[in-house]
């Protein structure tokens, strides 16, 4: 069982920045694609990155390529989202998400393990 635990969402101005932590159980953490996921009321959640193992291989959702950097530390069983250059749009819940085998993926219903939620929010 893999337990995820998100934290540093909250309030920012357009054009600031945020960095998302999550936090996971589990003594393979160096073996999980690790993935982050957003959410509005009434949408679908949505692919935002996603980094492989090793965190040798990243994907980014075009909305957020070149502003968002995913990254993580196996030592402390944690991945990162360092978030610049917020704008309203990005406004979301955003959700951690760890997949224990296969490939690099963007699809939500390859992960099996998913934290709580974080919200952020982007003011104009």
């Amino acid at each position: 069982q893999v337990q995820l635990v998100e934290s540093g969402g909250g309030l920012v101005q357009a054009g600031g920045s945020l960095r998302l932590s999550c936090a996971a159980s589990g003594r393979t953490f160096s073996r999980y694609f690790m993935g982050w996921f957003r959410q509005v009321p009434g949408k679908e959640r949505e692919f935002v990155a996603a980094l492989s193992w090793s965190g040798g291989s990243t994907v980014y959702a075009d909305s957020v390529k070149g502003r968002f950097t995913i990254s993580r530390d196996n030592a402390k069983n944690t991945v990162y989202l360092q978030m610049n250059s917020l704008k309203p749009e990005d406004t979301a819940v955003y959700y951690c998400a760890a997949r224990t085998g296969g490939s690099l993926t963007t699809r939500k219903d390859e992960y099996a393990y998913w934290g709580q939620g974080t919200q952020v929010t982007v003011s104009s």
